[in-house]
């Protein structure tokens, strides 16, 4: 069998994270999240609800409702409950799952954006948007598209990192100080702090898609 190339090898190890692992399924009712590690810490102990009781003070009823997700805890409640699991008050959270949303655009109705560029006759479709996601990373898809009436225009440069695909057309794309002749199918993934944008436009229209990712910090 033909070894793999030394590219190959080095891109697989790059990409740490496994896009297909499951994770355990996680509770989307907070308090069904806390009664569950309440009750998987106490039986990891090996000790019954009267037991955490009386190391507690919190009432056999009470702890029974709590580990049933039946009642909201008190902050005072998890304190005394995670000195006596051994456990911090943030473990209790491990297991809720909070909403995540989704942005789901139909074929010709993305929002058409004023950004640099768009004079010279640049169209930028915004494909989609999360404002309040929790990774920390925000994500702008655009569709940009370049008919006769475009011309080039001055570059772009800002944070974060850049991925552009072509779908049609041929454009020769500069990023820093190299040039790429781009046409459909090809894609070319940078660092947008260094100067980039269209430097000829040689087939239209064209059109391509492009993906901008920065710290929301």
């Amino acid at each position: 069998m033909a070894e793999e190339p030394a590219k190959t090898k080095a891109a697989k190890a790059a990409l740490t994270q496994n896009p297909h692992a499951v994770r355990e399924p996680r509770a989307n009712n907070l308090e069904l999240a806390i009664g569950h590690e309440v009750r998987t810490q106490r039986k990891k102990l090996g000790i019954t609800v009267a037991d955490l009781s009386a190391a507690t003070g919190i009432s056999v009823g009470m702890l029974s409702k709590i580990e049933n997700g039946n009642i909201s805890a008190s902050l005072g409640t998890l304190q005394s409950l995670s000195k006596a699991l051994g456990m911090p008050i943030t473990a209790f959270f491990r297991g809720y799952e909070e909403p995540h949303s989704a942005s789901f655009v139909k074929a010709g109705q993305g929002v058409n954006i004023e950004r640099r560029g768009t004079r010279a006759g640049h169209q930028y479709s915004l494909l989609g948007h999360i404002a309040n996601n929790s990774t920390g990373v925000e994500v702008e898809p655009y569709l940009i598209t370049l008919n006769a009436e475009s011309d080039v225009f001055p570059t772009f440069q800002h944070e974060g990192m850049e991925f552009l695909y072509m779908l049609e057309g041929e454009v020769v794309y500069r990023h820093g100080d190299s040039l790429y002749r781009m046409e459909a199918g090809d894609a070319l993934f940078f660092d947008a702090d260094a100067p980039h944008g269209p430097e000829e436009l040689v087939t239209l229209p064209a059109r391509y898609l492009s993906i901008i990712c920065y710290s929301k910090g």
